[in-house]
């Protein structure tokens, strides 16, 4: 057998340590950045296992059941009923409101002689307030207060000796929210 040709490769020096691609410096990590890098972790595993907790101990819902939706109260339109007398009492400093109110129940179908209107001895009543005196009077409350446009309801036995021989009345205060300069959000 023939021995190969011998050319300038073969007399290379051979030197100890890396030779080529080998010779690049060796990749290592920066300390700061295997500091930074446990803190990164150690924060991702710590937010996890709170996570976890509060899950497993019923605090976060994953997946919450979506709430059935409550069907809207029905609001209160009451009864106009016209066998009460109506007190009106004009407890603001406009004067005629309690004649204008007066004039719209006996429109409404009231008897005139039923329908009383008056001043109040105050003037700076806030909002106007239908009084009625027992809790079967509410609807015939809540009705009156649709009629005069928006006013509150409510029960107070004040007003209770005021008809004669037990018939059945509602009062109407008038307030200021009546005027013609109230303001746009009474005061509390």
């Amino acid at each position: 057998m023939s021995k190969p040709s011998r050319d300038r490769f073969d007399e290379v020096p051979r030197t100890t340590g890396r030779v080529g691609a080998h010779r690049a410096e060796e990749p290592g990590m920066n300390g700061w950045v295997v500091l930074l890098w446990s803190f990164v972790a150690a924060l991702v595993l710590i937010i996890v296992g709170i996570f976890g907790a509060l899950t497993v101990m019923g605090r976060i819902d994953l997946f919450p059941e979506a709430a059935p939706s409550a069907a809207p109260t029905p609001e209160q339109t009451g009864v106009i009923d016209t066998s009460y007398s109506v007190l009106i009492l004009n407890a603001s400093p406009d004067d005629g409101l309690d004649d204008q109110m007066r004039d719209t129940l006996i429109n409404e179908g009231w008897p005139a002689a039923s329908v009383l209107a008056s001043d109040s001895e105050s003037d700076d009543f806030a909002t106007t307030t239908v009084y009625y005196v027992s809790a079967e009077d509410e609807e015939a409350a809540t009705g009156l207060a649709g009629i005069i446009g928006g006013a509150q309801v409510q029960q107070s036995d004040y007003y209770a000796g005021q008809t004669e021989d037990g018939q059945k009345q509602l009062t109407v205060v008038i307030g200021v929210d009546r005027t013609a300069a109230a303001p746009e959000t009474p005061a509390p």
